[in-house]
């Protein structure tokens, strides 16, 4: 962060907050030209700052709102069964969010699933075929009482 200047942590914040504005509209909120903003704005993804744009969805619309949490120890560890451990979550895509962690558990995983039957049969089914899981526990989800998308940038 020691290249960003107190317009380009404005420029993330509003982006943040609303990733579809035009060069212009940017431009307005930040109190610059288009160009220059133009010009940050492009460093800024080539830097590895803004990694990707995304859309949010309504998982509860899209019959994916049974939310679980799921702690995951491996029977054991080292380097080549973590990276096999990692590959094999990376292409489940009811696994949206895995987290090496410390602690009793190895792993953190966020589920998304419809309901409490298809994650029953999601653990027998994917996760129960891992031949490195050892135990997990489930978590679920009663009500989501905040959810932030961005993170917090403090002004230099």
């Amino acid at each position: 962060m020691d290249s960003l200047d107190k317009v380009d942590l404005q420029i993330l914040r509003t982006l943040q907050e609303n990733a579809r504005l035009t060069t212009k509209e940017l431009a307005s909120r930040v109190s610059l030209s288009s160009t220059p903003v133009f010009e940050r704005w492009k460093r800024l993804e080539r830097e590895g700052y803004i990694k990707k744009y995304v859309a949010v969805l309504d998982a509860e619309k899209l019959h994916q709102g049974f939310v679980v949490f799921c702690n995951v120890k491996l029977k054991r560890i080292n380097h080549d069964i973590a990276e096999e451990f990692a590959r094999t979550i990376r292409s489940i895509p009811e696994v949206t969010e895995c987290y090496n962690i410390s602690g009793s558990f190895d792993y953190l995983l966020k589920i998304h699933a419809p309901n409490m039957k298809y994650y029953q049969e999601f653990l027998l089914n994917v996760l129960g075929t891992i031949d490195s899981l050892g135990s997990l526990e489930s978590t679920f989800v009663m009500d989501e009482v905040k959810h932030d998308f961005g993170i917090t940038l403090k002004s230099e």
